[in-house]
């Protein structure tokens, strides 16, 4: 008899403990959403590096550009107070 009841004392904690926690499926969802998420983050932050590059590559074409234009006038102003 008190073998019975602990064999049936042992099932009904078993499905209990059964009945409690996620389905593997449910953890897999939640771990394909969480990846898709930090895929998304993952693409934002690319994005945002690519517009600071083209942004950095602009300025410095504009820094560049406005050398050659203040070296171009300095080289127009030079000659005419050597004369």
């Amino acid at each position: 008899m008190r073998k019975s009841l602990a064999i049936a004392l042992m099932l009904s904690a078993t499905l209990g403990l059964a009945a409690c926690d996620k389905k593997s499926e449910d953890k897999q969802q939640d771990a394909n959403k969480a990846a898709e998420q930090s895929q998304e983050s993952m693409q934002k932050a690319q994005d945002k590096v690519n517009d600071a590059a083209k942004e950095s590559q602009e300025a410095a074409q504009k820094n560049a550009e406005a050398a050659q234009e203040r070296a171009k006038e300095a080289n127009q102003a030079a000659p005419a107070t050597k004369q």
